[in-house]
């Protein structure tokens, strides 16, 4: 019979919750009387509507109505199931919570939610046992020296539970199963290919463990350490899962939190590496996207904690497109923006190597708001002496004064923006005005804008586009054959893998591929190629599959007979004892038929 909270635990911890010591961990509170006020952290406002009573132990929002408990207030904020917020509130106070086979049925354990829970458990094994494999064990030396090289401490490897993937993908499948867990639900987990089921999805990589908001392992990242780098994504990360979506978490989140809290800032930056070389400096308010551009959900999940958002993302053209897209929606959640530009290297992580936690903490001390940002940039695009510079200029400035949420600041960087391209202000106002007609005009007026990468359109590259021009059957039809690593064309690669990802995440389509595809010359392509390959697509994909399984043998046997070359010219017997089964799998490739 399943177990239930007991309603005398559930009184226990309302009663002896202080709401406003908790509430204010999240919202700054201000006393009015006998109540406390803050500005909603549900919803956006400028004036505080938001209060709680701490004689009766509930708060209410006259702005947009949300209510109730200690309970329901964490429920809200921590996203939590009500079995769920009792417990974090039970941990928090020190209450040891009592269960019986009756009780509140509103605590019992839902089956989705009893499903996540033994998928984190899985997440949680796999990932303390890829933490042994780094920490413990001769296969794992050499990502651990790789990681140390990089300057993380043992501490830091602690902290963040960082792993090693082994080499052999299928010895998860095999260890898993000896632990009576079942086909069906190792298959479902996310941790196998959906094309072989038993071979593992991370394998010889360093794994980074990805936390919810409680600090429980929910899924994973594994960077490339060593191989053939061309042809093998430098991040490999979890797709979706029941436990877990990419765009509504943020990695280290449940680490920072409470330096939020009491920083009233957090860091975006770009991926694990960064986000972990802030924290081993003494700046454990930094969080990251996962894979994804940064999201409004996940933009909503600090708002509570933060007044300022600082971004630190790369300063190539993918960078500083990610940042221009998070100024806009951290300023519509009325926060704060800053812009961390740094110089003593390219990243965190090598600045944190080279000169150390205070260096990186001074970058950060530097940042300059996103106006100053936005305005330099522009700068760098619109010269100032031309009037049509100076009208694009305020055009583009325009989409950043709309985010605004002050009729002040509004002003502000107008003139702003009036000072830097010397433009009149009244003139800048009427325009501001008129922005949405102005805009209209200036798309009509431009030109078709060339496509500035030249990339050729490769036999590989044609055989991975011809499966855009019909639907996912043929796409899961050249996956189940082949895979990223049989493709050596870089652009053929980077879109296999966009389709792959939208196969495992169930949003194939052209829109899908579309969204996540950054190359403009490769998107024009993909376009192209949903009307000039659409005709005899079945037998085009089959042909294409033979083709890259072709190239892909033939690679293997080149390899293969240069490194048996190399072995027959050293004088190590260890070298000589490989030869005959070097020799065994070039045979082996001599029989594959790839029709």
């Amino acid at each position: 019979m399943a177990s239930f909270i007991s309603q005398e635990s559930i009184d226990e911890v309302t009663n002896k919750t202080d709401i406003v010591r908790l509430i204010g961990d999240y919202v700054p509170l201000v006393q009015r009387g006998n109540d406390w006020m803050a500005c909603c952290p549900f919803h956006n406002e400028k004036t505080p509507s938001f209060h709680v009573s701490e004689e009766r132990k509930l708060f209410h929002c006259f702005g947009c109505g949300k209510g109730g408990t200690v309970i329901s207030f964490v429920q809200e904020m921590e996203k939590l199931t009500f079995p769920q917020a009792i417990e974090f509130l039970a941990k928090r106070e020190g209450i040891e919570l009592q269960y019986s086979s009756g009780g509140n049925q509103a605590a019992k354990e839902d089956p989705l939610e009893a499903k996540k829970n033994e998928y984190i458990n899985l997440y949680t094994r796999v990932s303390t046992t890829f933490h042994y494999f780094l920490m413990e064990t001769e296969n794992g030396k050499f990502a651990l020296d790789y990681i140390r090289s990089r300057g993380l401490t043992n501490e830091t490897l602690e902290k963040f539970k960082l792993g090693y993937a082994p080499n052999d993908r299928y010895w998860l499948k095999k260890f898993l199963l000896s632990k009576n867990y079942s086909q069906k639900f190792l298959d479902e987990s996310g941790l196998f290919s959906k094309k072989y089921p038993d071979i593992a999805f991370f394998s010889d990589r360093l794994m980074f463990p990805i936390f919810n908001r409680r600090g429980e392992v929910i899924a994973m990242g594994g960077r490339f350490l060593r191989g053939d780098k061309e042809h093998s994504p430098k991040y490999l990360n979890s797709g979706d899962l029941i436990q877990f979506k990419k765009g509504n978490t943020l990695y280290a989140f449940h680490f920072a939190k409470q330096a939020m809290r009491e920083n009233k800032r957090v860091i975006f930056c770009e991926g694990y590496m960064d986000c972990i070389a802030y924290h081993q400096c003494g700046l454990s308010y930094a969080v990251a996207p996962l894979g994804t551009a940064l999201t409004e959900e996940q933009v909503k999940l600090v708002k509570p904690f933060v007044e300022t958002v600082f971004l630190s993302f790369d300063s190539d053209n993918a960078g500083q497109n990610a940042t221009k897209k998070a100024i806009l929606l951290c300023r519509r959640q009325d926060i704060t923006v800053k812009i961390i530009r740094l110089t003593g290297g390219k990243d965190p992580a090598e600045i944190m190597q080279k000169f150390g936690g205070e260096y990186l903490t001074n970058e950060v001390n530097r940042a300059i708001l996103d106006s100053d940002y936005l305005l330099l940039k522009l700068l760098e695009v619109y010269p100032k002496e031309s009037p049509e510079g100076k009208a694009k200029a305020a055009l583009a400035f325009f989409s950043y004064i709309d985010s605004l949420q002050s009729d002040v600041q509004k002003n502000a960087c107008l003139e702003q923006l009036c000072q830097a391209y010397e433009i009149n202000l009244e003139a800048a106002r009427k325009d501001f005005t008129n922005r949405k007609q102005i805009s209209t005009r200036f798309e009509q007026k431009a030109p078709t804008v060339p496509i500035k990468e030249d990339i050729k359109l490769t036999a590989e590259l044609r055989a991975v586009l011809t499966a855009v021009a019909d639907d996912v059957s043929l796409f899961k039809k050249m996956s189940s054959e082949i895979s990223v690593d049989d493709i050596e064309d870089a652009q053929a690669k980077k879109l296999f893998a966009i389709m792959d990802e939208c196969y495992r995440d169930n949003t194939f389509s052209l829109t899908g591929i579309l969204n996540r595809c950054n190359n403009e010359a490769l998107k024009s392509l993909i376009l192209q190629s949903t009307e000039e390959f659409s005709e005899h697509a079945e037998q085009s994909v089959k042909d294409s599959i033979s083709l890259i399984k072709r190239k892909a043998v033939e690679r293997q046997r080149i390899e293969i007979t240069k490194k048996i070359s190399e072995l027959e010219r050293s004088s190590s017997p260890e070298d000589k004892q490989q030869i005959p089964f070097l020799l065994q799998e070039k045979q082996k490739l001599a029989n594959i038929n790839c029709f």
